[in-house]
Protein backbone atom coordinates (compact mmCIF):
# COMPACT_ATOMS: atom_id res chain seq x y z
CA UNK A 1 0.00 0.00 0.00
CA UNK A 2 1.55 3.35 -1.14
CA UNK A 3 2.32 5.36 1.94
CA UNK A 4 -0.26 8.28 2.72
CA UNK A 5 2.76 10.22 4.05
CA UNK A 6 3.91 10.36 0.70
CA UNK A 7 3.62 13.30 -1.69
CA UNK A 8 2.16 12.93 -4.79
CA UNK A 9 4.27 13.53 -7.54
CA UNK A 10 2.82 16.99 -8.88
CA UNK A 11 3.32 18.84 -6.00
CA UNK A 12 6.89 17.67 -5.87
CA UNK A 13 7.25 19.22 -9.14
CA UNK A 14 5.63 22.16 -8.62
CA UNK A 15 7.86 22.94 -5.39
CA UNK A 16 10.86 22.00 -7.66
CA UNK A 17 9.74 24.38 -10.42
CA UNK A 18 9.08 27.26 -7.84
CA UNK A 19 12.58 26.79 -6.25
CA UNK A 20 14.27 27.01 -9.46
CA UNK A 21 12.00 29.86 -10.12
CA UNK A 22 13.13 31.44 -6.77
CA UNK A 23 17.06 30.34 -6.91
CA UNK A 24 17.56 30.90 -10.29
CA UNK A 25 18.41 35.09 -10.05
CA UNK A 26 20.29 34.53 -7.15
CA UNK A 27 23.05 31.77 -8.81
CA UNK A 28 22.91 34.24 -11.69
CA UNK A 29 23.85 37.26 -9.79
CA UNK A 30 26.47 35.05 -7.73
CA UNK A 31 27.88 33.70 -10.96
CA UNK A 32 28.24 37.14 -12.51
CA UNK A 33 30.25 38.26 -9.56
CA UNK A 34 32.74 35.67 -10.73
CA UNK A 35 33.40 35.92 -14.09
CA UNK A 36 35.48 39.31 -15.54
CA UNK A 37 33.19 40.62 -18.26
CA UNK A 38 29.37 39.96 -17.72
CA UNK A 39 28.28 41.15 -21.15
CA UNK A 40 31.01 38.72 -22.60
CA UNK A 41 29.49 36.22 -20.38
CA UNK A 42 31.32 33.05 -19.28
CA UNK A 43 33.74 32.85 -22.23
CA UNK A 44 35.84 36.38 -20.43
CA UNK A 45 36.81 33.51 -17.80
CA UNK A 46 36.10 33.50 -14.36
CA UNK A 47 38.02 35.37 -11.13
CA UNK A 48 38.00 36.83 -7.88
CA UNK A 49 38.75 40.55 -8.49
CA UNK A 50 35.56 42.09 -7.71
CA UNK A 51 35.46 40.07 -4.38
CA UNK A 52 38.66 41.39 -3.51
CA UNK A 53 37.23 44.96 -4.74
CA UNK A 54 34.15 44.51 -2.28
CA UNK A 55 35.51 43.13 0.27
CA UNK A 56 38.41 46.37 0.51
CA UNK A 57 35.52 49.25 -0.34
CA UNK A 58 32.70 47.65 1.61
CA UNK A 59 33.98 44.46 4.09
CA UNK A 60 33.41 46.83 7.57
CA UNK A 61 29.32 46.38 6.58
CA UNK A 62 29.78 42.92 7.56
CA UNK A 63 30.55 42.98 10.96
CA UNK A 64 28.15 46.14 11.72
CA UNK A 65 25.35 44.36 10.17
CA UNK A 66 26.00 40.87 12.11
CA UNK A 67 26.42 43.72 15.31
CA UNK A 68 23.19 45.53 14.90
CA UNK A 69 21.31 41.96 14.71
CA UNK A 70 22.68 40.22 17.14
CA UNK A 71 21.89 43.79 19.50
CA UNK A 72 18.81 43.35 17.99
CA UNK A 73 18.23 39.59 19.54
CA UNK A 74 19.15 40.56 22.87
CA UNK A 75 17.21 43.70 22.78
CA UNK A 76 14.07 41.46 21.86
CA UNK A 77 15.38 38.99 24.43
CA UNK A 78 15.07 41.26 26.88
CA UNK A 79 11.81 43.65 25.88
CA UNK A 80 9.90 40.91 23.93
CA UNK A 81 9.76 38.21 26.26
CA UNK A 82 8.43 40.18 29.10
CA UNK A 83 6.22 42.23 26.60
CA UNK A 84 5.01 39.21 25.51
CA UNK A 85 4.61 37.38 28.85
CA UNK A 86 2.29 41.06 30.09
CA UNK A 87 0.20 40.83 27.06
CA UNK A 88 -0.75 36.80 27.23
CA UNK A 89 -1.79 37.25 30.73
CA UNK A 90 -3.69 40.59 31.15
CA UNK A 91 -7.11 40.69 29.53
CA UNK A 92 -7.57 44.72 30.06
CA UNK A 93 -8.60 46.70 26.89
CA UNK A 94 -5.56 48.46 27.04
CA UNK A 95 -3.13 45.49 26.68
CA UNK A 96 -5.22 44.63 23.36
CA UNK A 97 -4.75 48.31 21.86
CA UNK A 98 -1.18 48.32 23.45
CA UNK A 99 -0.78 45.04 21.10
CA UNK A 100 -2.19 46.18 17.90
CA UNK A 101 -0.41 49.75 18.20
CA UNK A 102 2.80 47.53 18.41
CA UNK A 103 2.54 46.05 14.91
CA UNK A 104 2.38 49.30 13.39
CA UNK A 105 6.03 49.71 12.39
CA UNK A 106 5.22 46.50 10.21
CA UNK A 107 2.31 47.62 8.47
CA UNK A 108 3.70 51.67 7.65
CA UNK A 109 6.36 51.47 5.63
CA UNK A 110 9.94 51.43 6.44
CA UNK A 111 10.69 54.80 5.25
CA UNK A 112 8.13 56.51 6.95
CA UNK A 113 9.16 54.94 10.55
CA UNK A 114 12.51 56.23 9.70
CA UNK A 115 11.09 59.85 8.82
CA UNK A 116 9.41 59.66 12.14
CA UNK A 117 12.22 58.15 14.41
CA UNK A 118 14.35 61.37 12.34
CA UNK A 119 11.90 64.05 13.49
CA UNK A 120 11.56 62.56 16.94
CA UNK A 121 15.37 61.89 17.57
CA UNK A 122 17.43 63.31 14.64
CA UNK A 123 18.63 66.12 16.88
CA UNK A 124 20.36 64.12 18.82
CA UNK A 125 23.65 64.50 17.73
CA UNK A 126 26.12 62.08 18.76
CA UNK A 127 23.27 59.48 18.81
CA UNK A 128 21.97 60.41 15.23
CA UNK A 129 25.44 59.64 13.75
CA UNK A 130 26.16 56.41 15.48
CA UNK A 131 25.12 52.76 14.49
CA UNK A 132 22.80 53.03 17.87
CA UNK A 133 19.97 54.88 15.91
CA UNK A 134 20.17 51.81 13.48
CA UNK A 135 19.54 49.45 16.05
CA UNK A 136 16.60 51.12 17.66
CA UNK A 137 15.01 51.14 14.42
CA UNK A 138 15.78 47.81 14.00
CA UNK A 139 14.22 47.12 17.18
CA UNK A 140 10.78 49.31 16.50
CA UNK A 141 10.84 46.94 13.53
CA UNK A 142 11.28 43.58 14.63
CA UNK A 143 9.60 43.64 18.35
CA UNK A 144 6.10 42.85 16.86
CA UNK A 145 7.40 39.35 15.76
CA UNK A 146 9.55 38.35 18.43
CA UNK A 147 6.35 39.64 20.66
CA UNK A 148 3.32 38.34 18.97
CA UNK A 149 5.22 34.62 18.08
CA UNK A 150 6.13 34.08 21.87
CA UNK A 151 3.09 35.63 23.09
CA UNK A 152 1.19 33.28 21.33
CA UNK A 153 2.97 29.95 22.73
CA UNK A 154 2.17 31.73 26.48
CA UNK A 155 -1.12 31.67 25.59
CA UNK A 156 -1.51 27.61 25.75
CA UNK A 157 -3.89 26.14 28.76
CA UNK A 158 -1.51 24.04 29.87
CA UNK A 159 1.03 26.43 30.33
CA UNK A 160 -1.47 28.57 32.38
CA UNK A 161 -1.85 25.49 34.58
CA UNK A 162 1.81 24.80 34.90
CA UNK A 163 2.38 28.51 36.24
CA UNK A 164 -0.77 28.29 38.40
CA UNK A 165 0.50 24.89 40.27
CA UNK A 166 4.21 26.72 40.52
CA UNK A 167 2.16 29.75 42.31
CA UNK A 168 0.52 27.30 44.44
CA UNK A 169 4.08 25.52 45.58
CA UNK A 170 5.26 28.90 46.79
CA UNK A 171 7.38 30.31 43.84
CA UNK A 172 7.94 33.71 43.38
CA UNK A 173 7.60 35.51 40.12
CA UNK A 174 10.98 35.60 39.18
CA UNK A 175 11.21 31.62 39.36
CA UNK A 176 7.91 31.01 37.58
CA UNK A 177 8.56 33.24 34.32
CA UNK A 178 12.78 32.24 34.51
CA UNK A 179 12.27 28.70 35.62
CA UNK A 180 9.20 27.57 33.99
CA UNK A 181 7.61 29.53 31.68
CA UNK A 182 10.81 30.37 29.82
CA UNK A 183 11.90 26.50 29.22
CA UNK A 184 8.42 25.75 28.25
CA UNK A 185 8.40 28.38 25.39
CA UNK A 186 11.93 28.29 24.48
CA UNK A 187 11.33 26.79 20.82
CA UNK A 188 9.14 29.78 20.22
CA UNK A 189 11.93 32.42 21.47
CA UNK A 190 14.49 30.85 19.42
CA UNK A 191 12.22 30.82 16.16
CA UNK A 192 10.85 34.71 17.16
CA UNK A 193 14.83 35.25 17.90
CA UNK A 194 15.84 33.23 14.23
CA UNK A 195 13.15 35.96 12.52
CA UNK A 196 14.56 38.74 14.03
CA UNK A 197 18.11 38.25 13.19
CA UNK A 198 16.78 37.33 9.70
CA UNK A 199 14.82 40.47 9.33
CA UNK A 200 17.40 42.74 10.78
CA UNK A 201 20.45 41.83 8.66
CA UNK A 202 18.34 41.97 5.41
CA UNK A 203 16.53 45.64 6.95
CA UNK A 204 17.03 47.96 3.83
CA UNK A 205 13.96 50.48 3.67
CA UNK A 206 14.32 52.08 7.20
CA UNK A 207 18.00 51.50 7.87
CA UNK A 208 18.93 53.60 4.16
CA UNK A 209 17.18 56.30 5.44
CA UNK A 210 18.66 56.10 8.70
CA UNK A 211 22.38 55.52 8.23
CA UNK A 212 25.04 57.99 7.33
CA UNK A 213 28.09 57.57 5.10
CA UNK A 214 29.59 56.25 8.49
CA UNK A 215 27.36 53.68 9.48
CA UNK A 216 26.64 51.19 6.26
CA UNK A 217 25.27 48.04 6.57
CA UNK A 218 25.06 44.95 4.22
CA UNK A 219 22.36 45.76 2.28
CA UNK A 220 23.21 49.77 1.99
CA UNK A 221 26.49 48.35 0.87
CA UNK A 222 24.75 46.48 -1.46
CA UNK A 223 22.42 49.01 -3.00
CA UNK A 224 25.07 51.75 -3.70
CA UNK A 225 27.36 48.98 -4.92
CA UNK A 226 24.74 47.90 -7.66
CA UNK A 227 24.07 52.31 -7.85
CA UNK A 228 27.90 53.30 -8.14
CA UNK A 229 29.44 50.35 -9.53
CA UNK A 230 29.54 47.94 -12.09
CA UNK A 231 26.88 45.30 -12.18
CA UNK A 232 29.81 42.40 -11.74
CA UNK A 233 30.86 44.15 -8.16
CA UNK A 234 26.79 44.65 -7.43
CA UNK A 235 26.52 41.00 -7.87
CA UNK A 236 30.22 39.89 -6.23
CA UNK A 237 28.34 41.80 -3.16
CA UNK A 238 25.15 39.44 -3.10
CA UNK A 239 28.00 36.54 -3.30
CA UNK A 240 29.67 38.27 -0.12
CA UNK A 241 25.99 39.14 1.80
CA UNK A 242 25.02 35.32 1.38
CA UNK A 243 28.57 33.65 2.16
CA UNK A 244 28.88 35.52 5.41
CA UNK A 245 24.55 35.44 6.52
CA UNK A 246 23.75 31.96 5.55
CA UNK A 247 25.90 30.02 7.76
CA UNK A 248 25.50 32.17 11.04
CA UNK A 249 21.49 31.46 9.50
CA UNK A 250 22.32 27.56 9.09
CA UNK A 251 23.93 27.73 12.47
CA UNK A 252 21.09 29.45 14.51
CA UNK A 253 18.24 26.52 12.40
CA UNK A 254 20.46 23.47 14.16
CA UNK A 255 20.39 25.36 17.35
CA UNK A 256 16.78 26.01 17.68
CA UNK A 257 16.11 22.33 15.80
CA UNK A 258 18.09 21.00 18.85
CA UNK A 259 16.65 23.16 21.49
CA UNK A 260 13.17 22.07 20.39
CA UNK A 261 14.22 18.20 20.18
CA UNK A 262 15.00 18.81 23.98
CA UNK A 263 12.14 21.50 25.13
CA UNK A 264 9.86 20.94 22.59
CA UNK A 265 5.80 20.81 23.60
Amino acid sequence: MRNARQAPVSLMLLTALVAVFMLAPILLSMMAGLINNYSSGLKSGFTTRWLQEVWEQYGNTVGWSLAIAGMCVLGNLLIGVPCAYMLARSRSRWARMFEELLTLPVAVPGLASALALILAYGTLQGFRQSFSFILVGHMVFTLPFMVRTVSSALQKHELLSLEEAARSLGASFAQRFLGVLVPAVLPAIIAGSLMVFTLSVGEFNLTWMLHTPLTRTLPVGLADSYASMRIEIGSAYTLVFLVVILPVLWALQAVGTLIEKHYGN
